[in-house]
This record gives C-alpha cells, structure tokens and sequence, in this order.
C-alpha cells in the first residue's frame, strides 16, 4: 500500500489553458486498460525537457531531445505505457519517428512538432501498429479537464495515479499549474522509470523555460529514489501555453517570476514524493536531510549513501534500530576527509549518535518507536559547514522483490 497517498480528485486539478488531453485503450501490452495519452497544445505553447542520464536512453527519448534541440514548436505529445522503446536500436527510433508521423498526420503537423514518450519493458519491439491504431480515440477524448484520466494513463507498476495542481495569482490574473507524473521502481533520477509532465498558462519569457526545468527537477525529481536504478525513459517536460493574461514574466527573480518558480517547485516536489510514497512494496516514507557540509553536493552525497543502502533500507521496513548502518554509509559516501568526530545522528526528535559515537542518552526503544512510524526523518549533521540538502526515499520490503521478479509476467 502506498505511504499516505491517495488517488487525486479531478475536481481538484485545474485545466490549464491551451492544454487538452485525450486517453485511449491501445493494447500496447494488455487489453483493457488505459495505455495511450495525448497531450494537445496550441499555437504558441512553449515546452522544455529534461531527461534520462543513462547512456542507453530509449529511443523516444533520442526523439525527444532532437525535436526540441531543432527548436521546433511543440503542439503534441503522445504517451504510451506497457513498452519501453529501450534497447530497440534503429528500429526502435524507426517505431518512435513512426508514432509521431501519425500523431501528426492526424493533427495536420510536422512530426518535428510532435514528442512522443514510453515507458514500461525494455528490449521489446513498440507495437507502433496498435498506438496508431488508437490515436483516434484519445484524440476524441481530449478535453481540457483530462489530467486525472492521463495520470492514470502513464502508470505501470504504479498502485495509484499521481497528479498536483496549484492556483496563483499573479499582476491581478489567475494562473493555473497542473502536472501528472508515474513511477514506482527503476527509480533514482538523474532523472528515473520516470515520466513527468507540467503545465502553466503563465505567461513568460520562453527563454527561461529551459533553465527553469531544470532548476525545477534537480530540486524535486533529482532528490527522489527508491532503488538506485537510473532508467533508460526518464522525462520532465515544462510546457507554458501563455494565456493566463499576465504581464510575461522576463526575470525568474523577480516577485512574480519567484512566485511562479515556487508554486512550480511545489507542485514537482508534491509528484516527485508521490512516486517514492508508490514504491514497489513500500511501507515508509523516509526523508533523509543531512547540514553542516561543506558544500551541497556533498550532503547530497551522504545522502544518497544512506538512502541507496539496502542494509539500511531493509533494517527500516523491519523496524530494526540497526543504526550503525546508517553511519557507516556516512562514512562510505566518499568524502575523504571527513571527521567521523564531528558527526550526529537523528531520527525525528531522537538523538541517536553525538561525535561519532552512540549518545549515553539514546535509548534503542526510542529508536525503535521512531522506525515504526510510516514517515520518518534521519537528519545527519557533518559538523564541517554550512551546507546542507535532502533526499526522499523509502524502505526496501519483501514486495519490491516480488513485484520486479514478476514485472513481466
């Protein structure tokens, strides 16, 4: 069951003007479900991507990037679930080019203005067939309201759709945000079995929507991890369709260009924590938060230490107060010279190691109370500077062995 989480409610998730999504039964993989998503933009729309570091990107991904490098307007994208398109080679681009071919010969487009995403199993063929076949019906479909059908749309091994909206106002005008996102296992972005998708009617400047993105997941869907796997497909794209009615936004620092970021930010971390909170046989939420480093990179890296150690991670679904494990992924994250004297450990409110030994105050059924909790926050204080950063993961159960042993069948 998925960690205080629960299916949003269409009512809940403003459309975002300039933006109409359609859902389709494709049969990519299996019969019967939603497995095919389009997303309508029109004239004007701005997008910007970040994706997948693995050097064996998918092919959608390959796609992806060489669409909005030509620096073509994006009017659709097309989303399919059951098939990867990764490690598919030339024909898999072929399949991926072939999608939005159609997409856009249905639309009256070039396939430049198209981008098309995948996820699901790797080394198998896309059934570009049975996507082509269905792009009929989810463009009939597409409305403006749609996001909660497409945030049920993308998900694979997800046991929940995953969706956030935020209201703002900005220069006298409301401003919608809306966004969606999928991912259960294969996760650790830089950027994960990812796929994200956010959209504003905010107007501003399209020369701020690349650095903005990427500001945007590397403080939300690049602090995520459930089992330290990069995938081949990960995805997060930022579309503004400018028809809010705001004076454009020019400067990220000014008051309404830092308004727009943070309600951006909020509603990224809010699908960015979703997925972790959805992970394969997760039963905790663990946020792990280390201060007092040097620089940011390297709390992050303590972190990462930490959050990525099976011990530690099968100790907290136990509720086991083994914590000397979670010192000892300190110590292995790769900092040369860190002074393990300086070191201090909590769980919430328990203060479990002082100077780099066990606190005389710590007693282990405190520890142990704090572990049985659902949510639960290591903080690890370095003790050499001022930095610090976060990372959310969880716990590593019985279930996440059996889902990913399963997955294909």
């Amino acid at each position: 069951m998925p960690v205080h989480l629960s299916a949003p409610n269409p009512a809940d998730l403003h459309p975002v003007r300039g933006v109409r999504i359609g859902v389709a039964e494709a049969g990519v993989r299996k019969a019967g479900r939603k497995d095919l998503t389009v997303f309508l933009l029109d004239a004007g729309a701005s997008v910007a991507g970040v994706f997948t570091q693995n050097r064996f990107c998918a092919a959608p991904v390959q796609v992806c990037r060489e669409h909005l490098a030509a620096g073509s307007a994006i009017r659709a994208m097309v989303i399919n679930t059951g098939n990867a398109n990764a490690g598919t080679g030339a024909d898999g681009l072929a399949r991926a080019r072939a999608t939005c071919d159609a997409l856009a010969a249905q639309l009256g487009l070039a396939a430049q203005q198209v981008l098309p995403f995948s996820t699901g199993v790797i080394m198998e063929t896309l059934p570009v067939e049975r996507i082509t076949a269905g792009l009929p019906a989810a463009l009939a479909d597409a409305q403006p309201a749609h996001w909660a059908r497409a945030a049920e749309g993308i998900m694979t091994t997800d046991t929940l759709p995953k969706a956030a909206s935020r209201q703002i106002t900005l220069g006298g005008q409301s401003v919608n945000i809306t966004g969606i996102s999928k991912g259960a296992g294969m996760i650790r972005p830089n950027m994960a079995t990812m796929l994200g998708f956010v959209a504003t009617d905010a107007a501003i400047d399209p020369q701020l929507l690349q650095p903005l993105v990427r500001e945007i997941a590397d403080q939300s869907f690049n602090r995520v991890t459930i089992d330290g796997d990069t995938s081949t497909n990960d995805s997060f794209v930022l579309v503004a369709t400018h028809q809010a009615g705001n004076a454009a936004i020019t400067s990220l620092d000014s008051t309404e260009g830092a308004q727009l970021k943070a309600a951006l930010l909020a509603v990224a971390q809010q699908l960015a924590q979703a997925i972790v909170r959805d992970g394969e046989g997760a039963t905790k939420f663990i946020t792990i938060r280390v201060e007092g480093g040097k620089t940011s990179d390297e709390c992050r890296q303590v972190a990462y230490a930490i959050a990525h150690s099976p011990l530690v991670k099968t100790a907290f679904f136990a509720s086991d107060p083994n914590l000397g494990r979670i010192l000892a992924a300190v110590g292995y994250a790769g900092i040369a010279d860190l002074d393990q004297t300086h070191i201090d450990l909590y769980l919430d409110e328990v203060h479990v190691a002082v100077q780099g030994g066990r606190n005389p105050q710590y007693r282990e059924e405190d520890g142990q109370r704090v572990m049985q909790q659902s949510e639960i926050t290591v903080r690890v204080c370095l003790g050499r500077g001022t930095a610090s950063d976060t990372v959310w993961t969880c716990d590593l159960s019985h279930d996440y062995v059996t889902i990913n042993a399963d997955y294909r069948s």
